[in-house]
């Protein structure tokens, strides 16, 4: 599904296919939620608000859908998505997932940097994750550009910029007080553990990506967990995401 400068699509599809009773048990998790629950620490909607306040009747186009709760999460507050994955797994989980908590909508196999669906087609593109990490944002914006209408909204989450400075790069070991890689010039991020790529971009990257492809930089968030939230995921710890923010949330609007 990918060569020369998206070599990496079909390395990240395979990894995320070997993940598949992990995978299972976030489809869960995600599906039977009574409200959005955002990022590794699962910080509800009410107190982060990244959702639209409308969505009924709204074409929604989620980017690196993986399980598709997040498309779920929109179907349900009256809004007609459309999840994108490049890995056949993920969507195959996300499928069992639709037919046992009986909601439906399209799940199509293609990557996040090139979508086949059709110029200014949806209100609203979002990523969890998904493309928001795993596929390169200077293919991926410009795509998510091409897909909104003028006035449509583009939500992603991430990991931090200062997280990513200060992860190791081992496997589930997590962040540490120490700055261990240079801001300036970060994109491309190999993990030699489990060989898979990720993207993550210094912040004043970001707003000139935007901008150049029409975005108005709505909000930035810096997301802060509960005090009593916990998390699964090894490469960052409570303490650690108490003092710092270890994920982000991006918010802009396709100029009319």
């Amino acid at each position: 599904m990918g060569g020369g400068r998206f070599d990496y699509i079909a390395v990240n599809a395979a990894a995320w296919d070997r993940r598949r009773e992990e995978q299972l048990e976030t489809a869960r998790r995600g599906w039977s939620a009574a409200e959005p629950r955002w990022g590794i620490f699962g910080i509800p909607e009410h107190t982060v608000h990244l959702l639209p306040a409308d969505l009924d009747g709204k074409d929604a186009l989620e980017l690196g859908c993986g399980t598709a709760y997040v498309s779920a999460w929109l179907a349900r507050r009256g809004a007609a998505p459309i999840g994108v994955d490049p890995s056949a797994g993920q969507l195959a989980i996300a499928r069992q997932a639709q037919n046992e908590f009986g909601v439906s909508f399209p799940l199509l196999r293609a990557s996040g940097e090139q979508v086949p669906l059709t110029d200014g087609s949806f209100d609203l593109v979002i990523s969890e994750y998904g493309a928001a990490i795993w596929a390169d944002p200077y293919d991926w914006i410009p795509e998510a550009s091409r897909l909104l209408r003028p006035g449509g909204e583009l939500v992603f989450l991430g990991n931090s910029a200062l997280m990513m400075l200060c992860v190791p790069d081992e496997d589930e070991v997590p962040a540490t007080a120490e700055l261990r890689r240079p801001y300036f010039g970060m994109h491309r991020f190999e993990w030699p553990d489990d060989p898979t790529m990720e993207f993550h971009l210094a912040h004043g990257d970001w707003i000139r990506l935007l901008r150049a492809n029409g975005f108005e930089i709505l909000d930035l968030k810096e997301l802060r967990p509960e005090p009593d939230a916990t998390t699964r995921y090894g490469f960052v710890e409570a303490w650690w995401a108490a003092r710092w923010p270890c994920e982000e949330a991006w918010h802009a609007r396709k100029a009319g």
